[in-house]
């Protein structure tokens, strides 16, 4: 698989003070350098102002700095916003705000595509291109911060309170960069969100969530989908291979440190997996396990053959969850008039993508040096 070149932004705080070092500089310029890319978000070295202009010159002939340019940029009349991000070597990625009350979320691309391939969601039907660098995923943050800035959405210096790892890709498969981005955003030289406002999902990569668990502080989510492996087989074939009793077992044994639970996803489609004896097989595989379930209506997608649930199967689903004392919540459908929805990223389709037909709102950016 191709791999993106070296960037300034995805060295580690250790690794901008070894180039510092090797440069003879002082100790304090790696702070500087850190605080510019991962507190600021600059784009380019000539916005660090406060670096003598030589250094900066010297920076740019050990390592290159680039940032995500903005390609496209579309809103919906609830409030959602949809990025599309064109990378260096122009993979197009995508990274989607939802405002709410007292919350700005951020949902996160990982890979450019996606290897998983289930069989109800469009980027399945991408493929995956490559895995996005740690300087890739915190750069989505940092040219969202700054966009918000811009279009006066919240306060200065980061408009974002949480963060969820739920774009493009399956996180799990790009594990090394995604814990090297997490560690940059959870620093109190970066952006310093807390633990507790950053989730990242899996699709179920059984070998990796132990680790997952171990080496990091942040919330895990399992897209599950499915109560029996038959079903679970049709739509997420990684299932094959990571059986749902094999899947149970690792979140059974994943660490709770520090008040965790696991959030179970369940993608509710029509005729499929949304009958009563679902819910009561589901309510009978989360028993013993601090989690709670997020219920997510299916959001149609053209040429994948499924449909949403028919009216009122959803609450009736969460009641019988409800009533064998599972925490159920039905996750409200964000920005699904732009594709930004769960399910529908897609970046690789292009402004000619069926989906985006009839569109509310929206503005589109293109262009060379939009980034940020």
């Amino acid at each position: 698989m191709p791999h993106a070149v070296a960037d300034l932004r995805s060295l580690s705080r250790a690794g901008v003070d070894a180039l510092v070092a090797r440069l003879g500089e002082k100790p304090y310029r790696a702070r500087q350098i850190f605080r510019w890319l991962h507190q600021k978000g600059a784009a380019t070295l000539d916005e660090m102002s406060d670096l003598p202009a030589a250094l900066r010159a010297r920076i740019a002939a050990e390592i290159p700095l680039s940032a995500l340019e903005r390609a496209e940029e579309r809103r919906s009349a609830d409030g959602t916003i949809k990025w599309t991000w064109r990378t260096v070597d122009g993979k197009l990625i995508e990274s989607v705000y939802m405002p709410e009350t007292g919350r700005k979320t951020l949902c996160v691309s990982t890979q450019a595509g996606c290897a998983v391939g289930c069989t109800f969601c469009m980027t399945g039907t991408m493929g995956l291109s490559r895995n996005l660098t740690s300087g890739e995923i915190v750069d989505q943050v940092a040219r969202a911060n700054r966009r918000l800035l811009e279009l006066g959405e919240g306060a200065p210096p980061r408009p974002l309170t949480n963060l969820v790892f739920m774009g493009m890709g399956e996180p799990l498969h790009n594990y090394d960069n995604v814990k090297a981005a997490l560690e940059v955003l959870l620093s109190e030289d970066g952006p310093n969100f807390s633990n507790r406002h950053v989730t990242v999902s899996t699709a179920g990569i059984v070998p990796e969530m132990r680790r997952f668990g171990e080496e990091t502080d942040v919330k895990l989510a399992v897209s599950l989908n499915a109560t029996t492996d038959e079903v679970r087989n049709a739509l997420m074939p990684l299932n094959r291979r990571w059986p749902l009793r094999d899947l149970l077992a690792a979140c059974r044994e994943f660490p709770m440190k520090k008040g965790r639970r696991i959030t179970f996803e369940y993608v509710l489609l029509g005729g499929v997996n949304d009958s009563d004896e679902d819910a009561v097989r589901l309510s009978r595989l989360v028993k013993g396990i601090p989690a709670k379930v997020n219920l997510i209506p299916y959001n149609e997608n053209p040429g994948l053959g499924f449909r949403a649930p028919e009216p009122g199967r959803v609450e009736a689903f969460r009641d019988r969850l409800v009533a064998a004392n599972v925490t159920a919540v039905v996750r409200r459908n964000r920005g699904r008039d732009i594709a930004a929805a769960c399910g529908q990223l897609a970046a690789e389709g292009g402004p000619g993508d069926p989906r985006r037909r009839g569109a509310d709102r929206t503005q589109t950016l293109t262009g060379r040096g939009s980034a940020g």
